[in-house]
């Protein structure tokens, strides 16, 4: 299976997943944008409650995050339960941790029920410091996360070889093979009536008649009496893409001589890394991750992976890195997901964005809100994420005007453009180039040619950055991504970047 960038996950050993229908219909209660876990999932909860259903994706189903996630089921979330009381309040912490519990009991459920064979595996958590500094902030969490209701107590050791000071211990946790369950649930989809349709890129959604809302896609206009954005980040321009700041993370699958974790592990560093387990086809893998930073702040983005290959040799006797990977989050600002009403929109469109680290677990608690408010018109978890809570901000066209400003400034300053001819560029090199008064992103692949195109993205025209490793065009405001020749591959924007021939 494709995924979005040049690295390879763990996952992809897929044959590409073939839908059982090709073209949609006229009509549907709700259309999902976006084949990924979140997506799919909302999908199989609402056929089952009745709802005609329809799943438009871009690409493949999981090409996106999903197919480059760790795949991690846990109630220990980005944001400690000490920081959720805090921001917002002691009830809404124990309604987040019944979330959470929820999600891994969803994908139990549909791995017992419809049989998916993806090594789901009930784990222990370990989160754990290494400094006074943050065993104080484990403390903390400590004392929040039980009185919320987790069952969590401190431990004296921990599943990983590295150095720490002081840990806690959360029961029930748990782990998957996330692209196994996605053709699962996938199947599972299709065989209640659902459709989904890959290559459908949504290009617009609008009011029509009769408060039905007209959805253009690559595959025709298709009219539904509800959308829900499961893109990972709304296409368009909304208030929430100034709420949600694009991060990459970086994972590596290693080969040892020695034991591998049997349950997860997370340390209190900024970033953080994260450790588990995997066994694929009788052979064993630690997989770990860390290294996040700001989308497109990295000029070299190999070191990241450099970075963290030196970090896990100190502790793990390491026989073969056998596949490293990348992929994108997004943080929210206040550190909870926005689940709900897309603001400024109908009230019939819906998102869900802003998971943070947490992508499989949020991914769930999201497809249930999402389904209960559209069969039930309300859900239990609903006000605590959401996305209304975000105050509208006075001149909001000013507001966007200034922000690509403000970044493509800072692009310039980290990717400055040079005065030079774009057959300078050395085979793999990319540069963002100022050639006969024009400012193109230019790329040389290993063959000599040239691939050229407007840097400015077509989301709200900030300048993209090139990721050294993933060899693709991104942008570093709302997470757009784009390939050597401007295809969108991630949203927000919706339209490819502009080609520029060179002669």
């Amino acid at each position: 299976m494709e995924r979005d960038g040049a690295t390879k996950s763990i996952w992809q050993d897929l044959p590409p997943y073939i839908p059982v229908k090709t073209n949609p219909e006229q009509y549907y209660d709700v259309i999902i944008v976006g084949g990924g876990i979140t997506g799919i999932t909302t999908g199989l909860l609402l056929q089952n409650s009745g709802k005609k259903c329809l799943v438009a994706e871009a690409k493949n189903i999981g090409f996106g995050t999903t197919g480059g996630t760790t795949a991690h089921l846990n109630t220990i979330l980005d944001l400690t339960y000490a920081e959720i009381e805090e921001n917002f309040g002691e009830e809404n912490t124990k309604i987040v941790l019944s979330a959470a519990i929820e999600a891994i009991n969803i994908v139990e459920k549909n791995v017992r029920t419809y049989n998916i064979d993806c090594d789901f595996g009930e784990r222990s958590g370990y989160l754990f410091s290494i400094d006074g500094k943050q065993t104080k902030k484990l403390d903390d969490a400590y004392i929040a996360s039980k009185k919320a209701g987790c069952d969590v107590e401190y431990a004296d050791t921990i599943p990983v070889p590295v150095d720490f000071q002081k840990a806690l211990v959360f029961k029930r946790q748990a782990q998957i093979h996330p692209t196994k369950y996605l053709y699962g649930i996938a199947k599972a989809f299709e065989n209640a009536g659902g459709t989904i349709l890959q290559n459908c890129r949504v290009t617009e959604v609008k009011k029509g008649d009769d408060k039905m809302l007209e959805v253009a896609t690559f595959s025709g206009k298709i009219n539904a009496a509800n959308v829900i954005y499961a893109t990972h980040i709304p296409t368009g321009v909304n208030l929430l893409h100034f709420r949600c700041a694009p991060y990459r993370s970086y994972a590596m699958a290693l080969t040892l001589n020695g034991d591998y974790p049997h349950d997860l592990a997370y340390d209190l560093d900024d970033p953080y890394h994260y450790y588990r387990s995997q066994e694929i086809d009788g052979k064993k893998y630690l997989i770990a991750g860390g290294e996040d930073h700001r989308t497109g702040e990295k000029k070299d983005t190999e070191e990241c992976f450099r970075q963290l290959e030196r970090y896990l040799r100190q502790y793990f006797n390491v026989e073969e890195v056998a596949y490293k990977w990348s992929s994108q989050y997004f943080d929210p600002a206040d550190g909870l997901p926005y689940i709900g009403h897309l603001p400024g929109n109908a009230d019939t469109v819906f998102v869900a964005t802003g998971y943070g680290g947490n992508g499989i677990t949020y991914s769930q608690i999201a497809a249930q809100i999402l389904t209960d408010l559209i069969v039930k018109g309300k859900s239990e978890y609903e006000d605590v994420f959401s996305p209304s809570r975000i105050k509208p901000v006075a001149g909001f066209e000013k507001f966007v005007e200034n922000a690509a400003d403000v970044t493509a400034t800072y692009i310039e300053k980290l990717f400055p453009l040079e005065k030079t001819d774009p057959q300078s560029l050395k085979n793999g090199e990319a540069r963002l180039i100022k050639y006969e008064n024009e400012s193109i992103a230019v790329y040389k692949d290993g063959n000599g040619q040239i691939h050229s195109v407007n840097p400015a993205c077509t989301h709200i025209d900030c300048t993209v950055a090139w990721n050294t490793a993933e060899q693709i065009w991104e942008c570093p405001c709302h997470g757009s991504r784009f390939n050597k020749d401007g295809e969108m591959f991630t949203a927000p924007a919706r339209k490819d970047l502009q080609k520029i021939t060179i002669r």
